[in-house]
């Protein structure tokens, strides 16, 4: 029986006050994919400082805003809350 998208979702939380977003996002994309987050492409050269801008000077949180990028292979939608989602774009592959 074939997976659903679902399935697949997977959810982890970002240390708001900690450090940068994009290098939390290297590493819970190393976790899932079983490398080394030396391995992944820079966070810089993919999407730049763009998630880091709603935890540095967030919107009210009335504006639920929300950032998604497309990174090493997964689609990752980030919450100005901390919460982010992580879905393979290739199922196959993962």
């Amino acid at each position: 029986m074939a997976s659903s998208s679902a399935d697949r979702i997977v959810h982890r939380e970002l240390d708001v006050d900690g450090r940068e977003p994009a290098t939390q996002i290297a590493e819970h994309v190393a976790s899932l994919s079983e490398c080394e987050v030396e391995s992944l492409e820079s966070t810089w050269d993919t999407f730049g400082h763009v998630i880091d801008t709603i935890f540095e000077d967030p919107p009210s949180a009335d504006a639920h805003v929300q950032v998604t990028v497309t990174y090493e292979g997964y689609r990752i939608t980030i919450e100005q809350n901390g919460h982010a989602k992580f879905v393979p774009v290739n199922a196959d592959s993962r």
